[in-house]
């Protein structure tokens, strides 16, 4: 920098914890680079979207901020590409026709099952290393008789998603991650073999959810867990807080199903928002080193760590940083690590492989359907591909 430059700055500021480590991020930052002043525009508490929105209306669009609505503001020419020494810190980034415009915050919620420890250990069960594994574990508890084997939240239709995406990733995106790209070209349409075999699993899995799983909201499956009404429950890294909050003494444990092929795919990664640079700022070479500066400071290890542990984000970056977490958090990190795969949920895509609005509630409306015997599936299939 040839001169003294400012910086202004933007986050969601709802969650108290992310609100505290950015002012003092912000402040570090300000110490470490006495030539640079980050300064903090405070959000109005209410939809950050909006806030956002209403900034670059009035012309306050800020120079460094927290990007969610990406796809939008990349459309817009509102955002800088990120350079390739801050692409590099992070695993896995999601790119607009090759360029990348946001530092992913933290690896995407990575879902797995969270299971009754104690239960297990009781009858001597061990987590299954295969999918065949798993099913064969749930029709053991189904035979046992005492509980449930997964608890399923399908009052909340977005719940749904949580499996859906399991049997698509398996059947669909492990043999074309461009399903949705070749479908909007009309090469490929949701009659395909794939999207029934994603069914096809889904049926097998649910046959094991309790009994009034369709009309069970998501707040209640804790308490399914944590009172022996059912062994196990497939979610993501946000539910080990609440199932600790409402029972401290209840031992979980975590795996991840592999898929049907042997292989473990994993929501994760990098998603579509993070930290990103306006083009406006970008123009002006003292600001656009400022706000790599500040990206790169902000993922520096030691930093970057203590971010991770009071969000309990799944670190996004190459370089871990070594938290301090529970067990089965640190088991989610290392499979993250260690998967075949790691990418966003399927309406998590940008540019040609975006979901249409409201296409993916269709879908898990539909899926209901399956499930409860009202449709079959080609009749399913067809129904997707008028949507």
């Amino acid at each position: 920098m040839s001169a003294p430059t400012e910086l202004t700055y933007i986050f969601a500021d709802g969650d108290e914890g992310a609100k505290a480590f950015m002012n003092e991020i912000v402040n570090k930052f300000n110490e470490t680079y006495p030539d640079i002043t980050v300064t903090i525009e405070p959000g109005n508490g209410g939809a950050y979207s909006e806030f956002i929105k209403t900034k670059d209306s009035v012309g306050e669009f800020p120079d460094v901020m927290e990007m969610r609505d990406t796809a939008m503001y990349v459309r817009a020419g509102k955002l800088e590409p990120l350079s390739d020494d801050i692409v590099s810190l992070f695993r896995t980034t999601t790119a607009f026709d090759g360029k990348v415009y946001t530092a992913p915050f933290g690896g995407e919620n990575t879902n797995g099952i969270i299971y009754n420890k104690t239960y297990f250990d009781e009858n001597g069960w061990t987590e299954p290393t295969t999918y065949d594994e798993f099913v064969e574990l749930c029709q053991k508890i189904a035979d046992k008789g005492d509980m449930a084997p997964l608890v399923v939240g399908g009052q909340d239709i977005w719940h749904m998603g949580f499996w859906f995406h399991k049997a698509y990733n398996d059947q669909v995106l492990s043999k074309d991650p461009d399903f949705i790209k070749h479908c909007y070209e009309g090469t490929k349409d949701f009659s395909d073999d794939t999207i029934k075999a994603t069914f096809e699993e889904l049926q097998t899995i649910m046959q094991y959810a309790q009994d009034g799983w369709v009309s069970t909201p998501d707040a209640q499956i804790t308490t399914f867990l944590v009172n022996d009404m059912a062994a196990m429950m497939y979610s993501g890294t946000h539910m080990f807080s609440q199932i600790a909050q409402a029972d401290p003494e209840f031992e979980m444990g975590w795996f991840a199903v592999p898929s049907p092929d042997g292989k473990t795919r994993l929501v994760g990664g990098g998603g579509v928002g993070g930290l990103a640079i306006s083009a406006e700022a970008a123009k002006d070479p003292d600001k656009k080193a400022a706000a790599e500066a500040f990206i790169k400071f902000f993922f520096q290890s030691d930093n970057y760590k203590v971010y991770c542990e009071k969000l309990s984000a799944i670190p996004s970056t190459v370089e871990t940083p070594d938290l301090e977490v529970m067990d089965v958090f640190q088991e989610v990190i290392d499979a993250n690590g260690t998967a075949y795969d790691l990418a966003p949920m399927w309406n998590g895509r940008v540019g040609e492989n975006e979901l249409p609005p409201d296409f993916r509630n269709f879908t898990y409306k539909t899926l209901i359907e399956v499930l409860q015997g009202t449709r079959d599936i080609d009749s399913a299939c067809e129904e997707l591909n008028k949507t």
